[in-house]
């Protein structure tokens, strides 16, 4: 078993790197972490709201095939990632979206991409 002690992984210049690059969200959280804090925006809105109106408008028929996946579909399940079943309850309480949000980017909850 390798073992380094942290004074020493300060001193090695491409294990700081390592550590920093292993440290920081990825590009697919990134993007799934904000997709979610807008949407807790969103959903804060009043219903007469230009942005609200655009989110829940139904733009017409779908083609042929397996339908493509929609924004909400990935707030959806990210939520649940997140939040579990009553993510949905959270969004209205500020303060317990942002502690929710917090938490899954500290223990890196989103850093999976989906499959």
């Amino acid at each position: 078993m390798f073992h380094i002690h942290i004074r020493r992984l300060n001193s090695i210049p491409h294990l700081c790197k390592l550590h920093f690059l292993l440290s920081q969200p990825t590009i697919i959280e990134t993007v799934r972490l904000n997709r979610l804090h807008w949407f807790g925006h969103i959903q804060r809105m009043e219903k007469n709201r230009i942005p609200k109106g655009v989110l829940y408008m139904n733009l017409g028929t779908r083609l042929r095939g397996r339908p493509r996946n929609r924004w909400q579909d990935g707030v959806r399940e990210d939520g649940r990632t997140v939040g579990g079943e009553g993510w949905q309850e959270k969004v209205h309480n500020r303060e317990e979206w942002k502690k929710l949000l917090r938490t899954a980017r500290s223990h890196q909850i989103l850093h999976m991409p989906k499959e």
